[in-house]
């Protein structure tokens, strides 16, 4: 098949959830079909666009820049347009002339929106059939993202969004000819975002285990580490309840236990947190974090908002490490508690789970053998990705059929 790829983020480096989704998809697909990027860049992203060449008959940019008076201006025009301020921050005219563009000179069988930002451009090439990649059932990340905030102008901005994200999830969902979802949990608010019932096929997220090499941990190891970019607000607000509510009850029990933090973009708020606190190393982006991983006894993946699937909890499993999150954060994942980590959700129990591997290093080696069993056979992106081709053919029958 001729496939066009809208992706909001560019897959290369895959160095964030997205990109490793995304990058596993596309070489997939381009093992079978012939594949046209397009994505929005950001920066200088000239040699990541020649290395994308290597998968894909062709690879389009177009330069997406943001910053505070940026957001602020799409927030006005959200406001007073009534459209999702997410949508109308990646607005884009020259990708909707590019768009326009190929599809006059190629005939695409499918045009797969990779996020739901894309979504408005797959309209743009006429005849291919329509497909969706919900990397998360965006309006539930919204609504639970506003509960965990007080009474306010943030959290009532969360909750609008929500609302109008999910009135237009719900129209995508009913008018494309296909949609992906990366778990039941996904799919169940897609659905009911949808208002009617829809074929939405569950695809989990996966990745190449074999790239990615077990840690072997320092014997010893005895340090957390917290990993993630620090961009994505249920991330960053997981880790400020970490450090508020876990971090305080870990130090009093364990008063010589330290935290690596790696993630770009770290909020001013936890920078100022973890510049008062000795225990607590902040790191931003980090090329190669295997260094800091082999010093880790556990890595933590404390989250109370978000959807889809959590790439780093992947990579955790296929890394070995002993993890502990909470249930949102195994969502989509099928991991058991004491079986491949450790699932805790109040501050309490975290800590106390934090503080049994600590204890018990070889229940953390327990753990991480199973863990990278589970990566290898559910989640290699060899096997996974492959369930696509399905949903395409079924989605051109039904662009066939309208």
């Amino acid at each position: 098949m001729k496939i066009l790829l809208l992706t909001q983020v560019l897959p290369h480096p895959p160095d964030s959830g997205p990109k490793v989704k995304t990058a596993a998809l596309l070489a997939s697909l381009a093992e079978r079909h012939e594949v046209i990027l397009v994505s929005f860049t950001r920066g200088d992203q000239g040699a990541d666009l020649n290395h994308l060449r290597r998968f894909c008959r062709d690879v389009h940019g177009v330069p997406l820049r943001r910053g505070l008076l940026r957001d602020a201006w799409h927030l006005g025009r959200s406001l007073l347009s009534g459209r999702s301020f997410l949508l109308a921050r990646d607005e884009r005219a020259e990708l909707r002339a590019l768009v326009r563009r190929l599809a006059a000179e190629t005939r695409f069988d499918v045009v797969h929106a990779d996020q739901l930002n894309m979504a408005p451009y797959a309209v743009e090439a006429p005849g291919a059939a329509r497909v969706l990649d919900a990397h998360n059932a965006m309006w539930s990340v919204a609504e639970r993202l506003a509960r965990t905030m007080p009474r306010g102008p943030r959290r009532f901005l969360l909750e609008r969004e929500a609302r109008l994200l999910k009135a237009y999830e719900g129209r995508v969902c009913r008018e494309f000819d296909g949609v992906l979802a990366v778990s039941e949990e996904d799919r169940a608010a897609l659905v009911e975002a949808a208002g009617v019932a829809v074929p939405i096929a569950v695809m989990p997220i996966a990745i190449d285990v074999a790239a990615v090499a077990p840690v072997d941990r320092d014997p010893g190891a005895s340090r957390l580490v917290h990993i993630g970019s620090l961009i994505w607000p249920p991330t960053a607000d997981g880790l400020e309840w970490f450090l508020r509510e876990v971090w305080p009850r870990l130090r009093a029990r364990r008063p010589g236990v330290c935290l690596d933090v790696i993630g770009a973009n770290p909020p001013a708020s936890i920078v100022a947190r973890t510049g008062r606190d000795s225990g607590v190393r902040l790191h931003g982006h980090v090329a190669d974090p295997a260094p800091l991983l082999r010093e880790a006894a556990v890595m933590v993946v404390p989250l109370r908002a978000g959807g889809g699937m959590r790439v780093r909890i992947l990579n955790g499993l296929a890394q070995r490490m002993p993890m502990v999150t909470t249930s949102i954060g195994r969502e989509g994942i099928d991991v058991q508690h004491g079986r491949e980590l450790l699932i805790a959700d109040e501050p309490e129990a975290f800590a106390a789970a934090v503080i049994e591997l600590l204890e018990d290093p070889e229940k953390g080696v327990a753990l991480g053998a199973a863990a990278r069993g589970l990566a290898e056979t559910r989640y290699d992106a060899r096997t996974v990705c492959r369930a696509v081709d399905e949903v395409y053919a079924t989605a051109v029958t039904r662009r066939g059929g309208r």
